[in-house]
C-alpha cells in the first residue's frame, strides 16, 4: 500500500483546497465589483452609461467626450459571516465513519479588506480620448483556525489581483462613442488546507495521528481585453460593454508538511502550476434624466461564471482537475441620482446579486449566497472642477449550505473520504470616499 500512496498524494492532498481562488467578495463569486465611489452610492446602476474615468472599469466608451479627469478611489469592506457544522463526517481506513470533529463554528472567516482604483483620462483632439485605469476586481482573503471543522478544505485563502487597463476612445458622432481596451492582470494567490494522516498502531492501539498540512502558492500574468459603445437618444444615455475572461496560470510552490507513516516521502516543497479562468462580464446600462434634477438609472450585468468550470493543479508527474461547475449569472441594479443644488448631489440605489456557486457543490471556502445590496451616497463639489463623492452600502447574504464531498489519496487503499455540510450567514457593510479632479 504504502507506494501507492506515495505516488497518489502529492495532488490527492490538494483536492481539499482545490477551490483555491474563489471566495467571498462584494459581489457574487468572488469579483469584487466596487470600482466607482460613486457607483456605490447607487448601487452600481448605471455604471456603463455614466462618463469619465471613473467608469472606465465598466465601459471603456465612458471617456469619450469627457474633459481631462483623474479619479482616485478607496473602499472598505467590513464583513461579518458564520459558518457552522451541520454533521459534517470523514471516512478514514480501518476506522469506522466518525465526525470531523473540529471547532464547529467559524466566526468572521472573510477578513476585513481595503479595495484601492485609479484612473485618468485625457482627450486627444475632438475625436480620441486615452485613458488608464487601475483596479482590483479579484481580491479577498478568508481564514479559518486550524483545527475548524472547515480544515479539510480551507484554512487560509488569499487572492489579490491588480488589473491595468489601457483604453481607447473614439467619438464617431456627437452622441456616440465606440472603445477598445487592452487589460493586463496579475494574480498572486495562497491557499492552504489540512489533509488527514493515516490511522496508525501505537502500543497495540489505533491511534488517529495529527493532520498534515498543505499549502499553494503562485502569480502570473495575464492579458485580456474590454470593449464598449456608449450614446444618447433623447433623454436618455445607454451604454453597452463586454469584459473577456482571462485563463490565468499562477506558477509556485506547493508545500508538504506533517505527513506520517507511509505519507512521509511527500513532506518537503515541490514547483506547482495553477491554471483558472475568470469569467466574462457583459454590461447594458442607462441613465433617463426624468427631471432637471433626478436621474434614474439601470443595469443589467451577465457574469459568465461557467468560464470557471475547473481549477487546474500540475506537480510536474501528476496533475489533478478539480470540477467547479459555476453557473453563469444576471445581476440586476436600479437607482437614482438627485442634485440637490449644483454643486451637491445625492444618491440610492438597490441591487440583486444572485450566487454562481452551485447549491450541490458549495465550499466552505466559498460561503457565498444570493446578495442584496442597498447603497446611499453622494457627491460635493468644494472648488470648481474639484468633486468629492462617498458611500455607503449595505450588503445582505441569503443564508445558503454548504455542501462538498473531497476523497483524499482517492483510488488507493488509504482512500478518505470527508463530506462537509454547514450553514452560511451573514452580512457586509462598505465605505468608500474618493475624488475626481478636472483639469
Amino acid at each position: 500500500m504504502s507506494s501507492l500512496v506515495r505516488r497518489s498524494v502529492s495532488v490527492a492532498a490538494l483536492i481539499g483546497g482545490a477551490s483555491l481562488l474563489a471566495g467571498q467578495a462584494q459581489a457574487a463569486g468572488f469579483y469584487i465589483q466596487e470600482q466607482s465611489v460613486r457607483g456605490l452610492g447607487r448601487a452600481f446602476s448605471g455604471e456603463a452609461a455614466d462618463a469619465g474615468p471613473a467608469s472606465l472599469w465598466w465601459n471603456p466608451a465612458a471617456i469619450g467626450g469627457a474633459p481631462r479627469e483623474v479619479y482616485a478611489g478607496v473602499f472598505g469592506v467590513l464583513p461579518e459571516t458564520k459558518v457552522d457544522d451541520q454533521g459534517s463526517t470523514i471516512d478514514r481506513p480501518v476506522v469506522p465513519v466518525a465526525p470531523v470533529g473540529g471547532q464547529p463554528r467559524a466566526f468572521g472567516p472573510l477578513l476585513n479588506g481595503v479595495v484601492p482604483n485609479l484612473a485618468v483620462s485625457t482627450p486627444v483632439g475632438d475625436k480620441f480620448a486615452l485613458g488608464l485605469s487601475v483596479n482590483a476586481p479579484f481580491n479577498f482573503t478568508t481564514k479559518y483556525s486550524f483545527d475548524s471543522w472547515a480544515r479539510y478544505e480551507a484554512v487560509k485563502s488569499r487572492l489579490n489581483t491588480v488589473d491595468i487597463q489601457m483604453t481607447g476612445a473614439w467619438r464617431i458622432t456627437d452622441a456616440w462613442t465606440v472603445a477598445l481596451a487592452a487589460d493586463a492582470q496579475y494574480a498572486d494567490a495562497t491557499l492552504s488546507n489540512a489533509s488527514p494522516n493515516l490511522p496508525t498502531v501505537v502500543g497495540g492501539r489505533l491511534v488517529i495521528p495529527n493532520d498534515a498540512f498543505v499549502e499553494l502558492s503562485g502569480d502570473g500574468w495575464e492579458w485580456g481585453w474590454t470593449a464598449g459603445v456608449m450614446g444618447k437618444i433623447g433623454s436618455v444615455d445607454i451604454g453597452a460593454s463586454y469584459r473577456s475572461s482571462l485563463d490565468h496560470e499562477l506558477d509556485g510552490t506547493a508545500t508538504f508538511t506533517n505527513f506520517l507513516g507511509s505519507l512521509a516521502g511527500q513532506n518537503g516543497a515541490r514547483s506547482a502550476t495553477a491554471t483558472f479562468s475568470t469569467p466574462w462580464i457583459a454590461t447594458l446600462g442607462g441613465r433617463w434624466a426624468a427631471t432637471d434634477q433626478a436621474t434614474i438609472s439601470l443595469q443589467v450585468q451577465e457574469v459568465g461564471w461557467s468560464e470557471f468550470d475547473a481549477i487546474r493543479i500540475d506537480l510536474g508527474t501528476t496533475q489533478q482537475v478539480s470540477p467547479q461547475d459555476y453557473d453563469d449569472t444576471t445581476t440586476v441594479a436600479l437607482g437614482v441620482d438627485y442634485a440637490f443644488t449644483p454643486t451637491v448631489t445625492g444618491r440610492a440605489g438597490i441591487q440583486y446579486d444572485p450566487t454562481p456557486t452551485p447549491d450541490g457543490n458549495r465550499s466552505p471556502r466559498v460561503p457565498d449566497g444570493d446578495r442584496l445590496l442597498f447603497g446611499v451616497g453622494g457627491t460635493f463639489t468644494p472648488v470648481e472642477n474639484v468633486l468629492v463623492d462617498a458611500g455607503l452600502a449595505y450588503v445582505h447574504f441569503d443564508e445558503s449550505n454548504i455542501n462538498r464531498e473531497t476523497t483524499f489519496y482517492e483510488g488507493t487503499p488509504a482512500a478518505t473520504p470527508v463530506v462537509l455540510a454547514g450553514t452560511v450567514e451573514g452580512h457586509a457593510v462598505v465605505m468608500a470616499v474618493g475624488g475626481r479632479w478636472r483639469f
